[in-house]
């Protein structure tokens, strides 16, 4: 592939990358917290009849957020394919199972709406029950998110992997992607098995932050870096000077 072709696509495959920070984080990092509180069901779901556009729109945003994962990895498949078939396959093996569960969780949180904000469902199970049951669907959600970031993790180690062998990142930022994939599978042992220490989570999430970013920003702004070739000049110093 020609270096500027290569730009071009590593800078698109940068734009896609930077959309599903946004999108993610938008959905996860705002509407997720603003109406899910864990272990009370009457705060959340008067959370969710007080926010109904604003949960349907994370609804939206998951959705949004799983496009622009899929395209960012098929995006990085075309980059990096030619650094090794295995790895750039496992790369987006991860990303479609991660999409999938991100997807199915976005219909949870879309039922939990339909529950708070049908009275029938207050008929038929009674304000206590219907509100138990919106905490039920958020909490599925939640946790099929956290279970997703399995997979969010193993996508950074071939990525990372990639990034070193192609030789068209810097060195230290495929370590930095591999170490996240590290401390997002601790992050999801630490949430599940010790969730009285969730306090932790803060400092695993550092790693993942800081290889997203850089990786992002390294897409957008450089692109890729070009390899040094020395073949033209071989080839001049080689030919033989006419008479």
């Amino acid at each position: 592939m020609p270096p500027a072709s290569r730009k071009r696509l590593a800078r698109i495959a940068g734009a896609f990358y930077l959309a599903v920070g946004l999108t993610g984080g938008f959905s996860e990092g705002f509407v997720d917290p603003s109406i899910y509180v864990a272990g009370d069901a009457a705060a959340t779901a008067g959370n969710v009849v007080a926010n109904p556009g604003l949960m349907r729109l994370g609804v939206v945003a998951h959705l949004t957020d799983v496009v622009f994962l899929l395209l960012t990895a098929v995006t990085l498949y075309l980059l990096l394919k030619h650094a090794g078939k295995h790895a750039v396959r496992l790369m987006v093996l991860a990303v479609v199972v991660a999409a999938g569960i991100i997807s199915v969780s976005a219909v949870f949180t879309f039922a939990a709406v339909q529950v708070a904000t049908d009275d029938s469902y207050t008929s038929a199970f009674g304000l206590l029950g219907s509100e138990a049951l919106v905490l039920l669907l958020l909490e599925i959600q939640h946790y099929a998110v956290l279970a997703a970031q399995v997979f969010f993790g193993l996508w950074l180690a071939p990525l990372g992997y990639l990034a070193l062998k192609s030789k068209l990142f810097p060195t230290a930022l495929g370590f930095v992607l591999i170490g996240a994939t590290v401390s997002y599978l601790i992050h999801v042992v630490v949430a599940f098995l010790l969730p009285e220490h969730t306090q932790i989570l803060i400092y695993l999430n550092i790693t993942p932050i800081i290889a997203e970013i850089w990786m992002v920003l390294y897409l957008l702004i450089v692109g890729v870096r070009t390899p040094r070739s020395t073949d033209h000049t071989h080839v001049a110093e080689a030919a033989p000077i006419p008479a």
